[in-house]
Formats: C-alpha cells, sequence, structure tokens
C-alpha cells in the first residue's frame, strides 16, 4: 500500500503491518484517484475493527483522539494473521476476491482494463470489447486497490460473463454502497489521527472481516435468483464487504519485477441491509426537489462546495455519529499550534452506468467555530448563487437582442454564447475556501462575507464582460452590451440580493 510520510520524503509500497506500525509518522495513504483513498480508508478501518482496536463509546473515541492512541495493536494482531488468509492470489481463498469465478475466468475474463473503474466503462462499452481486452498486465498492488474501489463504488449494469455456471443473476451488478452518495472522511495530521477520528463506537459485535468470498463464517448469496439484502453483522464486515465478485489471474512480472495481474472477472457482490443511523455515520442528509430527504448526491451539474453548507449544518446540529462526536472536540481540548482538521468529501459522479468524474471537496473544521463556518458557507453560497443567477439573466438580455428571430433549434447554443457561468463557477471555487480559512483562523463571518462578495463581484463582472466583447461593435451590439450589463447590475440591487452584494455593489460600480 502507497504512503506518504509526513516528512514528504517518498516510499515505496508498505504491507499493511508497516501501515499501522507506522501509522503516526505517516500523513496519508498515496491513490491514483479521490475514490480510490476512500476504498483504502475504508479497508484500513475494516482492519482495526477486526483487530479490536476502536473506541468503546462516544466518551473513549474523545479520549483516543486527545492522547493518540497508537495503531500498533492492529499491525501486531496482522502479524499473527495465518499468510494463507492474506493471499490475493490464493486458489481457493484469494484475499477479497471470488474463486467460484474460476471455471469461467480463463474463457470470459478480460483484461486488467476492466478492473479499473475509471476505464472500464459499462463493462461491456464497445460492440467488440476491444478496450478490455488489451493485454498489458497492471502490477498486483494497483489491482488489488483498484478491486477495492469497485468494490465500494462499482456502478450498476450488466456483467461481462454468462449465468451458466453460477446462475443468472451473478451478471446483475447492483449499485455499490458508497456509489450513490457523498463520504466525508474527516482527516487529521496523520494517517494515525484520520483512522482515530473515522473510528466509533460500534453497537454490538464488531462482525466478521470479509477476507474470501469463500471460507468465511458469513453465508454469501447465491445468484440463481435475486436475494434479499443480508444484514451488517459489524462494522469489520460494513468497511470490507465484497460490492463485487472479482477474479484476477496472476502472471510474473516483467523482468522479474513483481507479480501482476493480466485477467480480470468481475460479477454480482454482496446486497447489505443498511441502517442510516448505525452504517451511514458519516453521511450528510439533504432535502430533495420532492420534499423528501436522502444523503447528499453527487451531482453532474453542480460542485461540491456550493453545498457546503450543508456539510456544516450537520456537524453543527448533529445529535450522533461522526459530526456528533467531532463537537466533542472543543478548542479546548486541542494543542495549541495545531491545524484544523479538514473533512474531506468525496463522490463519484455517473452518467447511468458510465463514470464521469470523482467530485472532490476538503473543508476546514475547527471544533467550537460549528455556527461561524455554517453562517459563511451557507452566506457564501448564496453570494455565489446569486451573482450566477444574474449572469444567467444577462446571457438572456444579450441574446435576445442579438438574435430577435430565434429558431428553437438555436436558442440553447445563442445562449451558451453569452453565459458567463461556465468561467464563474470554477473561478469561484478558490475564494470560497479562503473564506472560510479565514474563518478557521479567526476572521468574523460578517467582516469576511464583504471582502469574499468583493472579490466575486470583480470576477462575474469580468467573465460577463469578456463574454459581451464578442458582440459586434454596432448598433445592436452596443444596444446588446449596455442591457445586458445593466440588467446585471440592476439585479445586484434588489431587496432579494444578498446584503453584502448590495453593500459592495454601491460601494464599487
Amino acid at each position: 500500500m502507497p504512503a506518504v510520510p509526513r516528512d514528504g520524503t517518498a516510499t515505496g509500497e508498505l504491507s499493511l503491518v508497516e501501515v499501522f506500525a507506522r501509522a503516526d509518522e505517516l500523513s496519508t495513504v498515496e491513490a491514483d484517484t479521490p475514490g480510490e483513498t476512500v476504498a483504502l480508508v475504508e479497508y484500513l478501518l475494516a482492519l482495526c475493527f477486526a483487530a479490536g482496536a476502536h473506541p468503546e463509546s462516544d466518551d473513549d473515541w474523545r479520549a483516543w483522539i486527545i492522547e493518540g492512541r497508537k495503531l500498533a495493536p492492529v499491525a501486531a494482531w496482522l502479524g499473527e494473521q495465518p499468510d494463507e488468509d492474506w493471499d490475493l492470489f490464493h486458489p481457493e481463498r484469494p484475499l477479497g476476491q471470488n474463486s467460484l469465478l474460476r471455471k469461467d475466468l480463463a474463457r470470459r475474463g478480460a483484461g486488467p482494463a476492466q478492473l479499473i473503474l475509471e476505464q472500464a466503462g459499462d463493462y461491456s462499452l464497445h460492440f467488440d470489447h476491444h478496450h478490455l481486452e488489451r493485454p498489458e498486465p497492471i502490477p498486483a498492488a494497483r489491482a488489488f486497490r483498484a478491486m477495492l474501489t469497485q468494490h465500494v463504488y462499482g456502478l450498476y449494469g450488466r456483467a461481462r460473463l454468462s449465468g451458466d455456471e453460477l446462475g443468472p443473476r451473478v451478471t446483475n451488478l447492483a449499485t455499490a454502497r458508497l456509489q450513490d452518495r457523498i463520504r466525508v472522511v474527516a482527516l487529521g495530521e496523520t494517517l494515525g489521527e484520520t483512522l482515530r477520528l473515522n473510528l466509533y463506537p460500534p453497537e454490538g459485535p464488531v462482525g466478521s472481516f470479509n477476507r474470501s468470498w469463500t471460507g468465511a463464517e458469513i453465508e454469501r448469496r447465491g445468484f440463481q435468483s435475486k436475494p434479499p439484502p443480508r444484514e451488517v453483522t459489524g462494522p469489520a464486515d460494513l468497511h470490507s464487504y465484497l460490492g463485487r465478485s472479482i477474479l484476477m489471474r496472476p502472471v510474473p512480472g516483467a523482468d522479474g519485477g513483481p507479480v501482476a495481474v493480466d485477467r480480470v472477472l468481475i460479477g454480482a457482490g454482496e446486497l447489505l441491509a443498511l441502517d442510516p443511523g448505525k452504517h451511514l455515520q458519516d453521511a450528510v442528509f439533504a432535502e430533495q426537489s420532492n420534499g423528501q430527504t436522502r444523503p447528499l448526491w453527487p451531482s453532474v451539474t453542480r460542485s461540491l462546495w456550493h453545498e457546503a453548507h450543508a456539510l456544516y449544518s450537520a456537524v453543527r446540529d448533529a445529535e450522533a455519529g461522526l459530526y456528533g462526536r467531532l463537537r466533542l472536540l472543543t478548542e479546548r481540548t486541542r494543542r495549541e499550534g495545531r491545524a484544523p482538521y479538514r473533512l474531506r468529501a468525496i463522490g463519484l459522479v455517473s452518467d447511468k452506468t458510465l463514470a464521469v468524474a470523482w467530485t472532490d471537496g476538503s473543508y476546514p473544521y475547527a471544533p467550537g467555530l460549528e455556527d461561524e463556518l455554517c453562517e459563511a458557507s451557507r452566506g457564501g453560497s448564496d453570494i455565489a448563487e446569486y451573482l450566477a443567477s444574474g449572469l444567467k439573466n444577462a446571457s438572456h438580455v444579450a441574446r435576445d437582442v442579438t438574435y430577435p428571430n430565434q429558431k428553437p433549434s438555436d436558442k440553447a447554443a445563442q445562449l451558451a454564447r453569452f453565459d458567463a457561468r461556465t468561467e464563474f463557477w470554477p473561478a469561484a471555487r478558490d475564494p470560497f475556501y479562503v473564506l472560510l480559512d479565514d474563518v478557521i483562523i479567526g476572521a468574523l463571518v460578517e467582516e469576511a462575507l464583504p471582502t469574499y462578495a468583493s472579490v466575486l463581484l470583480v470576477l462575474a463582472r469580468e467573465y460577463l464582460r469578456r463574454r459581451l466583447d464578442s458582440l459586434p461593435r454596432n448598433s445592436r451590439g452596443n444596444r446588446a452590451r449596455a442591457l445586458a450589463e445593466q440588467s446585471f447590475e440592476k439585479h445586484l440591487t434588489r431587496a432579494k440580493a444578498p446584503a453584502e452584494l448590495r453593500r459592495v455593489s454601491a460601494d464599487a460600480p
């Protein structure tokens, strides 16, 4: 497992034993994608629970954080385990895999690209599957990390295998546990502190660690018919669950290097019955357009930072779970000079069965500043949203004047010509993070918001001007430019405009 030491020096792959033995010397685990980072943290948490290294109560959790309890007992526990139980290519109990797929692997397996979520398409993207048949092996360590990512983020769809051997339902890939929601991980200064922050008191047994599909205490589903979701046996089970049936074929590494993987087969995996209170400890619940609530979800059209206020509201208001525990860490309990914690929110944006992009945000959090961060993030989001709506209105005005006889089929492209939101939204992200960081270091929200508003107003005006510069220098073009700019400026003075915007727009015309 690749990890990053706190001093920034390079390090190679570390064994799981080494990761836990050195957890407070490492700043983080290193991964190729945000989702892979989450998958690795999930796996490490499962190992902590399986080894019995976890707090027993919320007060005990607080003591774990304040005292910085070591995770060496997990390293010791792993060192006592039989090697064969952790063999990625064991003939009967391959780590994290389903050996029952072995009969189909040789004839129906694909190249290792199928294992990598961002490359796999919909697992049968092209008619001839040539992108999945690429023969280049990948290192076993990378394949292992990609497998963990598939388990927790795999998309629904059809698997590339027949149901002849195991049953027809092996081809029906269900949505994995974290695929349709934002996962929030609390980050500390070290990997050890990150794991301690995200551990929690089990409500009952820790459950079984899922080493392999076969030879486990858990009775696995069959594939003749769709089974009901099974009950979670505990947090060790939850964080190591096998969301896919996967089998990988090893080959010798090039030039005598480490073992590699050249063929992969993927089928349906576990279905879990999740209890929101017990199994979604980090979830941020947000309201949908139909009035119902659900865990905050990744969106194609809306950047994650727009929803930061929902995250900070959860930190402020939650009575239990991760955010309820975080409030136990008041400023008085933290060592002076400490950097704030960060809440890293990660989700997979998908278009039906295709992975599109990872959405990833990192938000500062200092215990005792819940109200201030909630107010700042809500106000910052409102200001950005209001400026964006003004840019949208201005683009409509410019289009309608420039194209008085519009064809319905041309409207979208004509509007896009003048819509400055495309540039505004990405540019607004960094000032928003600066706003939060300013609050963390002691700025008053009522002083920080006007400064933030003035920065965003300059950006909005500049991007609108650039869009309108494409207009010809004739009477119609000049009229469209003038009316679009007037529309935007008038938008800033309306009663429903955020007070900070009204103030800075009057000060800086």
